[in-house]
């Protein structure tokens, strides 16, 4: 689990972040958990969009990657998800 001051040090390092995936209506799948996975051990820190048609709600969608990747929720902005998970052998951030 993240602490506050962690989780606040993490917003502010994914900011100026772009958004690499996007869920539309089919949802959360096998294949976008697996890329997204994939996708955080090389980043460590990513935003996930929810489309406007995506049919689920989006802390539905962030719990379902979270869980998925076994990643943390850091924050949930507008209809952007910010994920964050310790990488193995890309060790990028260095939390407080």
């Amino acid at each position: 689990m993240l602490t506050g001051k962690q989780k606040r040090f993490l917003r502010s390092e994914a900011h100026h972040l772009k958004p690499i995936f996007q869920v539309g209506k089919d949802g959360v799948n096998e294949n976008m958990i697996k890329q997204i996975g994939d996708a955080l051990e090389k980043r460590e820190l990513l935003k996930v969009s929810v489309l406007q048609n995506c049919l689920e709600d989006k802390h539905t969608v962030a719990e379902q990657l979270a869980f998925g990747t076994s990643s943390e929720v850091v924050q949930i902005i507008g209809n952007n998800i910010v994920l964050y998970k310790e990488s193995k052998e890309n060790k990028r951030i260095e939390l407080p």
